[in-house]
């Protein structure tokens, strides 16, 4: 289905918890969050039903997302109710790679075929710093186990912080020249946690090309891989995976956005930045058939912005992206 802007929205990104076993610096606070109720976060069967619903105005690719989707009980059987709906033609998943290794069998079984792994460095201390409680060796022995399991493509996903990670970007993109990665370097976002420093710590995405030109060559730009994101990719001679850039500040891709949102405890958003959202819950609860919450779907499609608000900073102080869905 179409939006007013003529955008084909067919890639539902579904956040299964707003939990995390790490506390990243520009995610969360060192406390956490207060969870949401099991109550009321949505049941498998109840995202299967949406899933259904979602499919029926034109959805054909779903996302799992959190929080840390790895930590929610019964992914495995979440993923193959949805990989049983006939128009689903690919389910990925983004996580921080720790609890992998003892999953990966039983979602590549289910049903998954990409995973999307967050790594923001390969120093251990800096790990320990950026997520305040992880261990490097866990998130890599999730990355090996991706591998392992033919995920196709594996995905590294970078946030480039300045004055943090921003000496490792050639390492980061050796990682594709030894491993068959794609790594995708990704603009700090002003959301929730980081909204009051993501400013100064931002770099554009033209100064992270700049920075791997001059280290490794002019990069060339090549076709869209698998997937349903607005990276841009590029290769370099002898490289065995791929290196993108998501650029959401400095050159916005709304133009071509085809995603809706559906948060973990029932609410679907047409934009991350936009503060409108619709509950699918509530109808969902009350017996609300496949037809009447595609309409709602379809209502969401429509309150689709032109193009997101995030030159004006983050407008919902109340809540952070756990919360909302990465």
């Amino acid at each position: 289905m179409k939006d007013d802007c003529s955008r084909e929205i067919n890639y539902l990104r579904i956040s299964v918890t707003d939990r995390c076993n790490l506390r990243c610096t520009y995610c969360m606070p060192r406390e956490g969050i207060k969870p949401i109720s099991h109550h009321e976060i949505l049941r498998n069967e109840e995202i299967e039903c949406l899933v259904r619903a979602a499919a029926l105005v034109g959805i054909n690719k779903i996302r799992l997302t959190g929080g840390e989707p790895l930590v929610r009980k019964g992914l495995p059987e979440l993923i193959k109710l949805i990989a049983a709906v006939p128009e689903i033609d690919d389910i990925a998943l983004t996580t921080n790679g720790v609890l992998l290794p003892d999953m990966a069998a039983r979602l590549k079984e289910a049903g998954l075929k990409r995973v999307n792994i967050s790594l923001d460095t390969l120093k251990p201390r800096r790990y320990e710093e950026v997520t305040r409680m992880g261990k490097i060796g866990d998130a890599w022995r999730g990355i090996e186990a991706a591998l392992e399991q033919d995920f196709h493509p594996v995905k590294i996903n970078v946030v480039a912080i300045r004055g943090f990670n921003d000496d490792e970007i050639l390492d980061l993109v050796g990682l594709s020249f030894k491993y068959p990665l794609h790594v995708r370097f990704i603009e700090l976002m002003p959301i929730g946690i980081s909204d009051a420093w993501a400013s100064y710590r931002h770099i554009p995405v033209f100064e992270i090309k700049d920075i791997i030109e001059r280290g490794m060559g002019k990069l060339q730009e090549v076709k869209r891989m698998d997937g349903n994101g607005p990276a841009k990719y590029y290769h370099l001679p002898g490289i065995q995976g791929s290196i993108g850039f998501i650029s959401p500040v400095s050159d916005h891709f709304c133009s071509y956005c085809n995603r809706l949102r559906l948060t973990a405890e029932g609410r679907l958003r047409p934009c991350l930045y936009s503060n409108k959202e619709i509950d699918v819950k509530k109808p969902l609860r009350s017996n609300a058939t496949d037809m009447e919450l595609a309409k709602l779907f379809a209502q969401a499609i429509k309150l689709k912005p032109t193009r997101h608000n995030i030159g004006e900073g983050w407008q919902e102080q109340d809540r952070i992206m756990s919360q909302i869905g990465g």
